[in-house]
């Protein structure tokens, strides 16, 4: 019988960068969501715990201990899994990669770095891929498809964790070694389950900083995507349980559906309510460029701001001389299934649950992520500046 992964362990591994709803935002008196007052349902204290305690925990290479090599080759406290009996030496490999979708800037970056990586490697002699676009039942029948097209390894990363779970139990039942990332699902079957840290990590990096810069009683305005979804929901409990323990005054909690136009109204909205707004916390970053101007449009101080690694974010950051932190969910994690499968066909060990680092950009390290000649939304975090034919297949 498969073991499973554990609820909270699968949220932490649901990335922003796929989801997508039609739910609409529901809000309550003074603009707070409803959906955001349910933290009992996503908070899980040990999980929160654990993810808070990796983001200091020392990354490992899985052939040397000193953890030198490239983060998207690392590990934290991983433990390995053997398979040899996947080991297929002698190169011509077919690999196969069952995506969700590239429907969003943070999946074309991460798909674009994979298909760089595979050139990296002459022994994998075959790619095929099979975009789902966003669809569960695509996705499934993708799966059944690459099942019979004689893969030697199959990559998914799945569009929703419990619909996509049957049909990766299934692919495992062919004997193929299939690694997960990027989401989770609910089997153990997979080889490898890769993903950085989570969302309890990128959200307390950010309300951890809020409140070092935010005086007390100061006002923060939280901007969130979507209501629902486990990553963001995770990324606002812990959010919120670190407010909840300060004298930081959080006035609202509202949606954006990730539309710049309807976030600059937002935060024209509550600065005119406010009078003041000392803080902006974001659950991704987006919109954060339309948010900061907003601030600019009414004319009032850009407040210390909570964005992420997008090169459109980044400049702002430098130009206007912000108080800012930008918490990632690293498009690099998108090379570690390929060089998984080449572990795995190799007869090496990886990690079962391999946890990638999640770093974030700070005041210091600001510079070195700035790229004048990248596109606005490109993801800093990529870990694509060192291969060959950089940067013109990300532009």
């Amino acid at each position: 019988m498969n073991r499973k992964w554990s609820a909270a362990a699968l949220a932490g591994a649901l990335t922003l960068a796929g989801c997508s709803s039609d739910l609409p935002a529901t809000q309550a008196p003074g603009g707070t969501s409803e959906s955001a007052k349910a933290k009992s349902e996503f908070f899980d204290q040990s999980e929160f715990e654990r993810q808070l305690r990796f983001r200091t925990a020392k990354a490992v290479g899985l052939d040397s201990q000193d953890g030198a090599a490239k983060p998207w080759e690392q590990a934290l406290e991983p433990q390995l899994a053997d398979t040899a009996k996947y080991a297929k030496p002698g190169g011509g490999y077919h690999l196969c990669f069952s995506n969700a979708s590239v429907d969003n800037p943070w999946r074309q970056v991460g798909f674009k770095t994979m298909k760089e990586e595979v050139k990296l490697h002459p022994e994998i002699t075959k790619f095929t891929v099979l975009d789902a676009e966003a669809k569960d039942d695509k996705q499934i029948s993708d799966i059944q498809s690459l099942a019979s097209q004689g893969c030697s390894a199959l990559v998914v990363s799945p569009n929703t964790t419990a619909t996509l779970t049957p049909a990766v139990e299934a692919a495992c039942a062919t004997g193929v070694p299939v690694i997960v990332f990027d989401r989770g699902v609910k089997t153990s079957c997979p080889v490898t389950f890769i993903h950085p840290i989570g969302g309890f990590a990128f959200g307390a990096d950010g309300a951890e900083f809020l409140k070092d810069k935010v005086k007390p009683g100061g006002k923060v305005l939280a901007l969130r995507i979507l209501p629902g979804v486990d990553v963001l929901e995770q990324r606002w409990a812990a959010a919120d349980q670190i407010f909840s323990g300060s004298q930081v005054k959080v006035v609202g909690v509202e949606f954006t559906n990730g539309d710049a136009a309807k976030t600059k109204s937002i935060v024209n909205e509550y600065i005119q309510r406010e009078g003041k707004i000392d803080g902006v916390w974001m659950d991704a970053g987006a919109t954060a460029v339309a948010a900061v101007e907003a601030f600019q449009d009414a004319g009032a101080a850009i407040p210390p701001f909570v964005g992420e690694d997008q090169q459109d974010f980044l400049r702002m950051w430098a130009d206007e001389k912000m108080t800012a932190v930008a918490p990632t969910y690293p498009t690099y994690q998108w090379r570690t299934p390929v060089i998984a499968a080449l572990r795995v066909l190799g007869g090496k060990q990886v990690p079962r649950e391999w946890v990638l680092p999640q770093p974030k950009v700070t005041q210091d390290t600001l510079k070195d992520f700035i790229k004048q000649d990248m596109p606005p939304l490109h993801y800093a975090m990529c870990g694509c500046e060192g291969m060959p034919g950089y940067p013109a297949p990300w532009k």
